[in-house]
């Protein structure tokens, strides 16, 4: 999956139902994407919480090369947000390991989001092992280079999002490298929130800002049985 700012907890879900995560940090960095930006539930409604990056000149950058603009001072804008959406959430000391992140003045993008997940997952107890797709030999697209990144780390199954599916099935490298394709499933939950009617599809910081270290439970929940179908 490629390192996605603030990640959803589908994404963790995932994360947590596999053997080996490989952060996708070599494709194609795509603006205004999940990769920069994402939502969180504010008094006002589903609110983006957005990384400036500096995007002149460098149409076809790879998601690990993206630097961040640091000019803008974008930290203490999302901290503010933060804080005014979450100020009275029952977790809200969480933020205090968030903000410290945000103001580490990471120059790549990938870096920060991946620090952000490594935190979450620490605080989540998620022990899967994670691997930088940039640390492996990358070669091919799309499905080839997925199945070329499998093989590399001696996977016999790859669980890919729903999302992938149909570029997925036109193509066989998967069974000609003689690893099984399946998709994860996952059923998005409906727990606490502040400020009115839940809202799906927020940040995974919105769940545990509300339930705390129940959200690895919450998430356990919301995955379909077995986690996963066969192609």
């Amino acid at each position: 999956m490629q390192p996605t700012l603030f990640p959803w907890s589908g994404y963790l879900g995932l994360m947590m139902n596999v053997d080996k995560f490989i952060y996708l940090d070599t494709v194609q960095f795509a603006r205004r994407s999940w990769q920069q930006r994402n939502q969180i539930k504010t008094n006002n409604g589903a609110e983006w919480i957005t990384i400036p990056v500096i995007a002149k000149g460098k149409r076809d950058q790879i998601i690990k090369d993206v630097v961040i603009d640091n000019t803008s001072n974008f930290n203490k804008k999302i901290q503010k947000t933060i804080t005014s959406a979450y100020i009275k959430s029952k977790n809200f000391n969480c933020s205090e390991a968030v903000f410290e992140i945000l103001n580490n003045e990471n120059l790549q993008l990938s870096n920060l989001n991946i620090e952000i997940i490594d935190w979450i997952k620490q605080y989540l107890e998620i022990e899967t092992q994670t691997i930088y797709a940039s640390s492996l030999e990358n070669r091919g697209a799309k499905a080839d280079l997925l199945a070329h990144l499998c093989e590399q780390v001696g996977a016999d199954e790859y669980i890919s999002p729903l999302g992938s599916q149909e570029y997925l099935e036109q193509s066989n490298i998967f069974e000609t490298k003689n690893i099984k394709l399946s998709y994860f499933q996952y059923n998005h939950p409906i727990y606490k929130q502040l400020h009115g009617d839940f809202l799906p599809n927020m940040s995974s910081i919105d769940l545990i800002f509300n339930e705390g270290k129940e959200s690895i439970n919450i998430i356990k929940e919301s995955i379909i049985t077995g986690g996963y179908k066969d192609r």
